[in-house]
């Protein structure tokens, strides 16, 4: 049975971006989210709200945005899957940093955890053999 989603990919993004912030140790307040994503203001406290009410993030529109403690554990995993797949697009076919960032941010949203946990493992099978990856690539880009 295929598991259920706490979160749209658009939550997702929300989450994500607030993770970073929380990362980066930068207050982060909906207007500044708003800028991030350039998406409205509007539309930004609308998500907000929905996030607040699933008991992922504290949040008013007087204070900065923080994530409870179920709030990090989600997003930890949404930007878990942002740089797996990164990192698999750049490091094992060689694809430009921008372009595996812009298709990780995509497909990060719909791809199941078995597909991500196997890609996962390939990926430090290639790094741990690094004359596989080498010949991989010498075959398939030069």
């Amino acid at each position: 049975m295929p598991e259920t989603k706490l979160l749209t990919s658009g939550l997702e993004d929300y989450l994500e971006e607030i993770y970073i912030a929380h990362l980066n140790n930068t207050p982060l307040k909906g207007a500044e989210l708003a800028r991030k994503l350039n998406i409205s203001r509007a539309s930004v406290s609308e998500a907000l709200s929905r996030l607040v009410a699933r008991k992922l993030i504290k949040y008013n529109s007087y204070e900065t945005i923080s994530l409870t403690s179920k709030g990090l554990n989600e997003a930890q995993k949404v930007y878990a899957k942002h740089h797996i797949l990164k990192d698999f697009f750049e490091e094992i076919l060689g694809i430009s940093a921008d372009e595996a960032s812009e298709n990780a941010c995509k497909i990060e949203h719909i791809i199941s955890q078995n597909i991500l946990d196997k890609m996962t493992k390939y990926t430090n099978y290639c790094k741990n053999h690094k004359e596989l990856l080498d010949n991989f690539k010498k075959e398939n880009f030069d």
